[in-house]
């Protein structure tokens, strides 16, 4: 393990991330902010300048990463990110924030969970706002992805850290022969989605603003909002059905977006087990929750049609952004909602979740168990995509779920056991966990209301939903640090 070189390419990462905080400076600027323009100035000073010690008082050597050097980047880098992108929060000195409450935002900025703990955001100023999309924005896909494409320019091999970051079972595969032009294609796709986002916003009838803004939380599954009010503040329906297009485009694998964009097919989507998979959960979840309240009100209306749409798509892509308070459905519909976002959006996606392809996984190995009961003698093969599946990776998603439950589990007491009630924690380590946001009971509209230990313990929640559990968990094994 090269530990003082790992601390080396964390420090140029850092120096990529200050170069983001200018962004909100411009912002500040613009719209006369002059306090905030010194706090972002500031920030971006104190990361860069720390990013370039680090780079600087470390090893000069060069040589390739290995995968284990790859996690610790990845996990150092999202950790020392969340400190530092906390700075600015703190420093905006806003009433009964405390340091917690602004690595708590950072955090689940960073992990695009969307789950917040301030109030007011019409009030606050722009450039905070921009901020906090940004960092969603950044921390959906751009960071990492953007680091891979530049870390080989510098003699250092990127493919360790691609694995490492890389949502899902499925990480070896690559878009293209090398790293680089994988990163390329992903972030340009990226990028592509986001302005496309933004322009339609725009065209729909929200300010520029609040386009740009909104763009980066729905392209990154984030669910941050430049108002406390969420999509509710905006009555025009074209911006919610532009908001459902791209949530469902933001939640699928980027990989078969990018096939489509460069060989130009379309059908090859439905080819895909996870993409049918991803679609046909999403369309049952809107027909039982537009039954359910279709029997419920007695009445159903197009714009009941169109709420509920958009709440279904945007919890089940754990995106988090709400037209209404879900928590407020009748009957089982708030648990039911909750309960699918812990499967979430595919892998290869800036969503959150177990990802559909190892609840797919999962579920096709329960049938080939029942066919292995009726059928003692029977070889059952696994395919995905008509293609048989390798048994590791069955053994992995199985190992993944188990680790992930028990993980759950120690979060939901430690919660309990600040007092809180059984469903306020549960569906806050269930919304943070998944990186979705928005819970039940007490945190429904707001974390604010947690304590600090409570608070504390979501932060690790939400790393932990971002980094797929093993990433993070895997370096405190004491096995891992040995030679």
């Amino acid at each position: 393990m090269k530990l003082p070189y790992t601390v080396k390419i964390l420090g140029v990462l850092l120096m990529f991330f200050s170069i983001a905080q200018l962004i909100p400076v411009i912002v500040a600027f613009i719209y006369s902010e002059t306090a905030h323009l010194y706090n972002f100035s500031l920030t971006f000073i104190i990361t860069f300048f720390s990013g370039l010690a680090l780079y600087r008082f470390s090893t000069k050597e060069n040589s390739d990463l290995r995968t284990k050097d790859g996690f610790i980047i990845t996990v150092f880098f999202w950790t020392v990110l969340a400190l530092f992108g906390s700075i600015p929060i703190f420093l905006a000195s806003i009433d009964n924030i405390s340091y917690v409450d602004a690595l708590f935002e950072s955090i689940s900025g960073l992990t695009t969970t969307g789950a917040t703990v301030l109030i007011g955001l019409d009030e606050l100023p722009r450039s905070l706002l921009f901020y906090r999309q940004l960092l969603q924005w950044l921390g959906g896909m751009g960071i990492i992805v953007l680091a891979v494409a530049v870390l080989p320019l510098l003699g250092v091999g990127g493919m360790q850290l691609y694995r490492a970051e890389t949502p899902g079972p499925l990480k070896g595969s690559k878009l293209t022969p090398r790293i680089t032009e994988t990163a390329k294609a992903l972030w340009y796709v990226y990028l592509t989605m986001t302005v496309a986002c933004a322009l339609l916003y725009k065209v729909f009838g929200m300010s520029s603003f609040d386009a740009i803004c909104h763009a980066f939380s729905t392209v990154a599954i984030g669910g941050f909002s430049t108002h406390d009010q969420s999509f509710a503040y905006f009555p025009q329906q074209g911006i919610r059905y532009t908001a459902i297009i791209f949530m469902l485009l933001a939640g699928m694998n980027f990989a078969l977006h990018f096939t489509a964009w460069s060989k130009r097919r379309v059908f090859h989507y439905f080819y895909d087990s996870e993409f049918r998979c991803y679609f046909g959960i999403i369309l049952l979840t809107f027909a039982v929750t537009s039954l359910t309240l279709l029997y419920y009100l007695e009445e159903f209306n197009q714009k009941t049609i169109g709420e509920s749409l958009f709440l279904v798509v945007s919890i089940s892509t754990t995106t988090g952004f709400l037209s209404s308070n879900y928590s407020e459905l009748p009957l089982f519909l708030p648990i039911m909602l909750l309960t699918v976002a812990f499967i979430g959006a595919c892998a290869g996606s800036t969503g959150g979740g177990i990802k559909v392809i190892r609840a797919l996984i999962l579920l096709k190995q329960g049938g080939a168990e029942f066919t292995k009961l009726i059928h003692s003698n029977a070889v059952v093969s696994i395919k995905l995509s008509k293609r048989p599946l390798s048994p590791r990776i069955s053994e992995s998603v199985w190992g993944f779920f188990s680790m992930y439950v028990l993980v759950f589990l120690v979060l939901l007491l430690l919660l309990l056991s600040q007092g809180n009630s059984f469903i306020t924690a549960f569906s806050a380590v269930g919304a943070t966990l998944n990186n979705l946001g928005p819970g039940l009971g007490d945190v429904s509209n707001n974390y604010y209301i947690l304590n600090n230990n409570s608070k504390l313990a979501l932060c690790f929640a939400m790393l932990l939903g971002r980094l797929e559990i093993f990433t993070l968990l895997i370096v405190f094994t004491p096995g891992f640090w040995k030679n």
